[in-house]
């Protein structure tokens, strides 16, 4: 406001007094208003520390501390819950849903899986209950694989190829819907098919520069060369794997890869570099706190003289 010189104005008498006092209470309201904070249109402190949780879980889980990130979680719910949330509290139902599966609770992640979908189709978000869908038909696909039976992959293939089809927007979600697309291809022998859908995973990956998830799709395509008998890609592709889980400092992922990489050299018959590649994963599972797991890669070493 521009300066009011009073002693300039002329007024009529009796009025003065009460003219200044007007005036000086309008300039200390505007005065009082220029400064007050403005609140803010929405408030997101507890999602955005449920949100960071999630991904602290997320990560725990990928150097194999399961127990552990069930039990971050477990918090992330909670507050997802308590600010009623549904996309945050579909996600936490999905990443609930992956530890226990890898705990071996299977009853317990699909019911999870479940009511992620449910909770996403509350809020409309089709691509969200997409990726849980998406989740389950992976669990399903992997208890066949576990149980050596082929029937239903087939199945398996047709709905999550719908289901990338149907996401619109979610590239992290169509990401994984490729990866898994990939791994039933795999199972049904469509090997070039099953390179084509995990490529297409990786490029999204790359492109968002989500390194565990770009290092796991090498990592799957060494898989794929591998059965298929491609072994030297194989060995270049898990070489690759390393790469990005060096950059993601991601411990669990470089064990599997070495350990991966101990294999293929098993099947080239080359057994100093098995043996060698072996020792490295025991070594990197070691040093993570996996001593089971570095047990299990020492026992696939060939032996010496061998």
């Amino acid at each position: 406001m521009g300066t009011i010189k009073l002693d300039n104005m002329k007024l009529r008498p009796g009025k003065s007094a009460g003219l200044i006092i007007t005036l000086l209470i309008l300039l200390f309201m505007s005065a009082s208003c220029s400064s007050v904070p403005k609140k803010p249109v929405e408030v997101f402190t507890n999602r955005n520390m449920a949100s960071n949780q999630l991904d602290l879980a997320n990560s725990t889980a990928n150097q194999g501390h399961y127990s552990d990130a069930l039990l971050i979680i477990e918090d992330v719910l909670r507050v997802a819950v308590s600010v009623d949330d549904p996309p945050l509290i579909s996600k936490a139902y999905i990443y609930r849903g992956n530890i226990l599966f890898s705990l071996g609770r299977y009853d317990e992640a699909f019911s999870d899986w479940e009511s992620a979908s449910e909770e996403a189709g509350r809020s409309a978000d089709n691509d969200l209950a997409a990726l849980a869908q998406i989740y389950s038909a992976r669990g399903r696909l992997m208890l066949l694989i576990n149980s050596g039976a082929k029937d239903g992959v087939q199945e398996l293939r047709d709905q999550v190829d719908g289901l990338v089809s149907s996401i619109k927007s979610d590239v992290v979600a169509q990401a994984m819907g490729y990866l898994v697309l990939g791994m039933t291809e795999k199972e049904l022998q469509h090997y070039a098919e099953a390179e084509k859908a995990v490529r297409r995973a990786l490029d999204i990956h790359d492109k968002n520069r989500y390194l565990e998830e770009a290092a796991y799709d090498w990592y799957f395509l060494a898989s794929i060369f591998s059965v298929s008998g491609r072994y030297d890609d194989a060995l270049q592709a898990l070489q690759n794997s390393i790469a990005y889980d060096r950059r993601a400092e991601n411990g669990y992922g470089l064990a599997a890869d070495w350990q991966a990489t101990g294999e293929v050299y098993l099947k080239k018959n080359m057994l100093p570099d098995s043996a060698a590649a072996f020792k490295r994963a025991a070594d990197i599972y070691r040093a993570n706190g996996l001593e089971d797991l570095a047990v299990k890669s020492e026992a696939m070493a060939p032996a010496a003289g061998n």
